[in-house]
């Protein structure tokens, strides 16, 4: 049976929160196209699952392994795309802090999201947590 489109970002949401590699893992196309905003280290495009992973482990390098989607407050379903609103917080070892909403929109196909298109609340917030 095939998982709706909002199952497979909540599942895919709830591993993220609970550090559930495997499943983030599943959860994501190996050719996923991923756009991050921003002007930062850590922005633009990324093509596969792969730089996504390093797009992630660097964050979570910088954060000193600080950084947590603490919320995911709402989420709308339109077809196979599905947008969330969620939040991240992070703090690096100089004091310095993340508290960030993002809207994220999922599109899904075949029970793995495809893309993943990142819209932040605070840009400039994010930009001088994640510098350059």
């Amino acid at each position: 049976m095939e998982k709706g489109a909002a199952k497979v970002v909540s599942d895919f949401l709830t591993a993220v929160q609970k550090g559930d590699n495997a499943t983030v893992a599943a959860s994501l196309h190996p050719n996923i196209e991923w756009n991050q905003p921003g002007n930062n280290r850590f922005s633009g495009a990324k093509k596969s699952s792969t730089e996504v992973f390093q797009m992630v482990g660097g964050m979570l390098e910088v954060s000193a392994h600080t950084l947590e989607l603490t919320d995911v407050k709402v989420t709308a379903v339109n077809g196979n795309t599905v947008a969330c609103l969620v939040h991240w917080k992070a703090v690096k070892p100089t004091g310095l802090v993340l508290d960030v909403d993002n809207i994220d929109v999922y599109t899904v196909e075949n029970e793995q999201i495809v893309s993943a298109k990142v819209y932040s609340a605070d840009i400039t917030q994010e930009d001088d947590f994640w510098q350059k």
